[in-house]
This record gives C-alpha cells, structure tokens and sequence, in this order.
C-alpha cells in the first residue's frame, strides 16, 4: 500500500514557475514507477510526466517538453514536477500516481497505474 499526497500547486502568472511535490507513505516507494497527470475542467486526465522508478528514464508529454522536469529522490520517498514557462492552458488539477513497476519501466497509461494521491490545484493566469 502507497499513499500519495501532492503539494506546491497555486496561482502564478504565465511565464511563471511552480514546484510540485508528492510525498509517498508506505513500507517502500523505490519499487514502484511513478507519474504526473493533470485534468482540466470538462476534460479527460493526461499524462503529463513518467519516471521510472530507478530514475533513469522520463517520458513527457509533447505539450511541456522543454518546459517541466520530472525527478525523484527514493531516499525521501518524494518525486517532483519543476514547471516553467507555464501556460494558462497548463491550468488543471495536477495528480501524482504510483504502480509497482521493473526498474527501468516508465508507466504512461493512466489506466496502468494503481494509486493515486488528491490532486493539487494550478491555475496559470494571462
């Protein structure tokens, strides 16, 4: 069992930065991929960001290539979402999401994914 609690989302203004973070609660976190997804209002969840969970493969959506940086630290059971440059179009509910996973695997699927934390808001202004 995993528990996933997000944290660092807000409002910021377009061109702006934020950091999100998501603590994992459980006996273990370093066997399991991880990922970021986000649903705006009126449309579906999407992936936004997948690490495995040795850390040494990413995979990004073609939306924040270039923009977000997906990372992790096993150590502290906490993976990350550097987000510059955002968008008003990058405005959702963003959510962390955990699956046990080989270590090289990044998981990309949302249906593939097993837990979920609560989700943080970021609402990017023009």
């Amino acid at each position: 069992q995993v528990q996933l609690v997000e944290s660092g989302g807000g409002l910021v203004q377009a061109g702006g930065s934020l950091r999100l973070s998501c603590a994992a609660f459980g006996r273990t976190f370093s066997n399991y991929a991880m990922g970021w997804f986000r649903q705006a209002p009126g449309k579906e969840r999407e992936s936004v960001a997948a690490i495995s969970w040795n850390g040494y493969n990413t995979d990004y959506a073609d939306s924040v290539k270039g923009r977000f940086t997906i990372s992790r630290d096993n150590a502290k059971k906490a993976m990350y979402l550097q987000m510059n440059s955002l968008k008003p179009g990058d405005t959702a509910v963003y959510y962390c999401a955990a699956v046990l996973a080989p270590a090289s695997i990044v998981v990309v699927s949302a249906t593939d994914y097993e837990y979920w934390g609560q989700g943080t808001q970021v609402t990017v202004s023009s």
